[in-house]
């Protein structure tokens, strides 16, 4: 299995946009496969339209080393070339005397070599000191190859390449990126969602990517020495249920693996948009995902037959899941930017409001109760919101938060009847059977 891991010196350094142009030029040639270091949901989503096939997360706090090694092999075994993007610095982990979480973990664990992005904009011998000391800090990490990002002009480009000659001669040179002042648009929670159709909007990434010499890249990759099991992750049982799942901006931050896991449990998910005006579906039960709903609350609001439909589904007792903006649309309201009020499903005692603070990014640790509908024992995941939910009064959790801010006082998951909000979100290959409390739910 050929594969890469494109990592930075830190956060800012142009991973996702180099990566992107990189998986889409790539692709007019290859399969690709990719994947993101960490629990991020939109840098997959740029390397989806960038491959036309989906990204998948692996995280080395969320899932273990055999996960990991099992995603990628059962996901990248008919690819040409695998592509990691790191998270944030190569060496940035979960904790800051230990590799756990970080790019550098990843490459180690499948044998891929590294490729290292630098922003040089003020620096020639510089950069080729930062290579030998990342080399140096952990010599298990093979970096195979050097992009360097925002070169100012040809004659800063020779000095870097000089430097990099001099002092770094056996690491490549493999793309001089020149700066540009284009930019990928931000939102409160990183970078806008792309546009999925590709085409147009994929153009100022692949036109960096056009200063990276590809064939070096793919021989790079031919250096990994990656033996990965392909059997598929996921455990397999025949529910023969539908899930309604919500995608559109509003509803767009979904692990594919969790939707793998449903689909091997066979729980078939239905896709609809509420932003445009979709009906819930007819299913029996509903995963609403995370994203922007504060940012379409009057589209919402105004789609009485997904709020209606979806608290029918919970007085029926059917399952209902949502995660952080999917758990917003079952409070009784909620508040957008602007300080405006909209009605949402009323499934949860609770209302919830946008506010300026940030709440995460963070790793969550949690024990779940005995109220939990879905879940039991100890669960771990991820939170990042702008948002604040206000239950009504003492309600009942489905987790004690060991590690994270949850709801209130330390809870996370709200519940009603077998209804259940959170602020966390869960990759299903964290757990031991994610999908088990919904199946055995939709089995009584």
């Amino acid at each position: 299995m050929r594969g890469i891991v494109i990592a930075g010196t830190g956060s800012g350094v142009g991973k996702t946009s180099i990566s992107t142009g990189l998986m889409s030029l790539l692709s007019k040639r290859y399969k690709v496969q990719a994947y993101k270091v960490g629990p991020d949901f939109i840098d997959p989503m740029y390397h989806t339209a960038a491959t036309g096939r989906p990204s998948r997360n692996v995280d080395s706090f969320l899932m273990s080393d055999d996960i990991i090694r099992n995603v990628v092999g059962h996901t990248g075994s008919d690819a040409d070339i695998c592509v990691v993007e790191g998270v944030r610095g190569l060496y940035e982990g979960f904790t800051g005397d230990g590799d756990t979480g970080s790019s550098a973990y990843v490459a180690k664990l499948l044998g891929f070599p590294v490729i290292l992005v630098i922003d040089v904009g003020s620096l020639t011998r510089s950069a080729a000191a930062i290579v030998n000391g990342f080399r140096a800090f952990d010599p298990e990490v093979r970096i195979a190859g050097v992009i360097l990002n925002k070169v100012s002009g040809q004659q800063h480009g020779d000095k870097v390449g000089v430097a990099m000659r001099t002092y770094c001669s056996d690491i490549t040179v493999v793309g001089r990126i020149p700066k540009t002042s284009k930019a990928v648009p931000q939102r409160h929670l990183g970078l806008a969602v792309p546009d999925m159709r590709g085409g147009p909007f994929l153009e100022p990434f692949e036109e960096l990517a056009y200063h990276i010499d590809s064939d070096e890249v793919m021989s790079i990759a031919e250096e990994a020495s990656a033996d990965l099991p392909v059997k598929p992750p996921y455990h397999v049982r025949d529910v023969s249920a539908t899930a309604a799942v919500p995608v559109d901006d509003a509803y767009c931050f979904y692990y594919r693996d969790n939707l793998d896991c449903l689909r091997a449990s066979g729980i078939e998910p239905r896709f609809f948009s509420p932003v445009a005006g979709d009906p819930i579906p007819d299913a029996d039960m509903a995963y609403l995902g995370g994203g922007y709903p504060e940012l379409h609350a009057e589209e919402i609001s105004r789609n009485l037959d997904f709020l209606e439909g979806l608290a029918n589904m919970a007085a029926e007792g059917k399952p209902v899941m949502g995660e952080c903006g999917g758990m917003m649309t079952m409070c009784r309201s909620t508040t957008d930017r602007e300080g405006r009020e909209f009605a949402m499903s009323g499934i949860l005692p609770a209302r919830s409001e946008f506010v300026s603070i940030r709440h995460g990014p963070t790793y969550v640790m949690a024990e779940a109760t005995r109220e939990n509908p879905f879940f039991a024992g100890y669960t771990i995941g991820h939170e990042y919101h702008y948002s604040e939910t206000c239950p009504d009064g003492g309600g009942t959790y489905g987790y004690k938060v060991n590690r994270g801010l949850g709801i209130a006082d330390k809870r996370d998951g709200l519940i009603a009847g077998n209804a259940m909000g959170t602020y966390m979100h869960q990759h299903a290959l964290s757990y031991r059977d994610w999908a088990k409390g919904f199946a055995d739910r939709l089995r009584r």
